[in-house]
């Protein structure tokens, strides 16, 4: 039996390991309101990643100089979809949504980067993956609704749901445009530029709401969770992912995204007190399915690595 190498047995470990960092995200959601403000908490948090991350690329981000110059616009737009949208919004939406929906929710990104590219990639979609499509989707809905599709027309469709909709529609526009815009940058070094891009989209929304009357004033315990923010979900959770990647290939690299929900739910219900109610099972009996079968190829096999 041949030995694995140390770089893949960590890989294999951090598998199982990013998912709950990425989820860290969830519970700061849901512990800001009241605590600080959902574009500051974002620009918080993406200022301490670009900090963290701009420490190791410095030299390398230096040297790039005239890439970043000439492709400034590209990182602005990543950062408006990513740090932006995929940030504030998430805060916003976890004013009436809880940490367990939102991480199943947002576990649908896959089918969406799928559906987006075949439409602007013009990738093929298998009868398979259209399925999958399907499935994931009506497992969306479940948790949306809770379950109640015999008093659709009754239903109370909660905002924060819509948000975290938006924000999974927008990270699917992210992934894709990050295929079409190819770029030299080292993966850290790259996340650091769009970040930067990001927070000079946040600047003016954070000042607004600063000016705001009412605000909470940006104390210890909304430091506390900018920190956490960009370390964990942040900083953390990316190098972790990309080092997966490099390692053992995009294929298995995704296969952390089918971890989350059951991740998010069982943080929720730990740290949080969230109950776990049947739609949410039923849920992720259908999301989880439905995101394997769209990261199928036409043959029946994952994307090659």
């Amino acid at each position: 039996m041949v030995q694995q190498p140390a770089s893949h047995r960590l890989a294999y470990a951090l598998i199982f390991i990013t998912p709950a960092l990425w989820c860290v995200n969830y519970l700061v959601a849901r512990w800001s309101p009241g605590v600080v403000a959902p574009n500051t908490l974002a620009f918080g948090r993406w200022l301490v990643a670009a900090l963290l991350l701009g420490a190791f690329t410095a030299p390398e981000l230096w040297r790039q100089r005239a890439l970043l110059r000439a492709q400034w616009q590209r990182f602005v737009v990543l950062g408006a979809l990513g740090m932006w949208i995929c940030g504030a919004w998430v805060y916003i939406a976890a004013r009436t949504t809880t940490a367990t929906n939102i991480a199943l929710i947002y576990s649908v990104s896959p089918v969406l980067i799928a559906l987006a590219s075949v439409l602007w990639l013009h990738e093929r979609f298998s009868q398979r993956q259209a399925l999958g499509v399907a499935i994931a989707l009506a497992g969306v809905v479940h948790v949306i609704i809770k379950g109640h599709w015999n008093a659709l027309g009754d239903v109370q469709w909660v905002p924060g749901d819509l948000w975290i909709v938006a924000t999974t529609t927008a990270w699917a526009g992210f992934a894709v445009l990050q295929r079409r815009w190819p770029t030299p940058l080292g993966t850290a070094a790259h996340l650091c530029a769009v970040a930067v891009g990001g927070l000079l989209v946040l600047l003016p929304f954070t000042v607004w709401e600063l000016l705001q009357p009412g605000q909470p004033a940006i104390g210890r315990q909304a430091l506390g969770l900018m920190l956490l923010a960009g370390v964990s979900p942040g900083a953390a959770a990316f190098w972790c992912y990309s080092y997966v990647q490099r390692q053992l290939g995009v294929a298995r690299a995704s296969s952390q995204l089918y971890l989350g929900p059951l991740y998010g739910a069982a943080m929720a219900w730990l740290f949080l007190g969230e109950p776990v109610g049947w739609h949410h099972a039923v849920g992720a009996l259908l999301i989880l399915p439905g995101i394997w079968l769209v990261s199928q190829k036409a043959g029946g096999k994952s994307p090659a690595s």
